[in-house]
């Protein structure tokens, strides 16, 4: 029986999901201590969660984050608001997916049963998490999680997928035009200097680390990991 959380502090909203979900059979688990989230995360280690964006303290926003650190159980935010960027925030510190209030049940059990049977069902693609290494470098992509030895920095969705490519490409070059494939669909409608904003944010991630100068700008051609031979230490 699968497990579903609900981060919601309207007691309304969160009684009419708790009770609509559970007559699908599922075990469904309401958080009510906004100040200890993650300790209600760590009791019911749930299959899927359920949350709003506007919370007591902090916002959904951060505790997908916290999320992430732990876990790659798929996430669907349930927010009143409806503007473009906050679907994008969402999305971009580790949602699955994003639906508006006010909402109907049925597509709220729809998108529940889709996520878990693409997480853990027919059409899971795997069983273990993602983790790519490069000298000593470990980057989980689904998580949207970088270390490197006992350092660890959370990233944004957009910065995870270049890091990807770059320790795909890794000691070869990663090209502009691919990375620029890989982070948007379109390419027409992406300014020039977008990914160059992307890569600066990067950069810094990689400081976080305490490395420097991991990311080589090869002129006419596009970006290089260095990791094997920077220098980590105090930033």
């Amino acid at each position: 029986m699968h497990k579903i959380l609900i981060i919601e502090d309207d007691s309304k909203i969160a009684d009419l999901l708790t009770s609509h979900i559970s007559k699908y059979g599922y075990q469904v688990y309401h958080v009510t201590d906004f100040e200890h989230i993650m300790d209600e995360f760590h009791q019911h280690s749930p299959d899927l969660v359920l949350l709003d964006i506007n919370l007591p303290s902090f916002d959904g926003y951060y505790w997908c984050r916290q999320i992430r650190k732990e876990s790659i159980c798929p996430v669907i935010f349930i927010s009143a608001r409806i503007g473009e960027m906050d679907q994008v925030m969402a999305l971009e510190n580790g949602g699955d997916d994003f639906i508006t209030k006010p909402f109907h049940t049925e597509i709220v059990m729809a998108k529940i049963r889709s996520h878990l049977r693409r997480a853990y069902g027919e059409y899971a693609k795997q069983t273990e998490e993602r983790v790519l290494e490069r000298e000593g470098l470990k980057l989980y992509p689904e998580r949207m999680e970088i270390t490197f030895g006992p350092i660890t920095a959370s990233l944004t969705k957009k910065e995870a997928d270049i890091i990807e490519s770059l320790m795909d490409r890794y000691p070869r070059v990663a090209g502009r035009e691919d990375l620029l494939e890989k982070l948007w669909d379109d390419q027409t409608y992406v300014d020039e200097n977008t990914l160059n904003v992307n890569i600066t944010r990067v950069r810094k991630k990689f400081l976080e680390l305490g490395i420097k100068d991991a990311v080589e700008t090869v002129r006419g051609a596009g970006y290089r990991l260095n990791v094997s031979w920077t220098e980590a230490g105090e930033v």
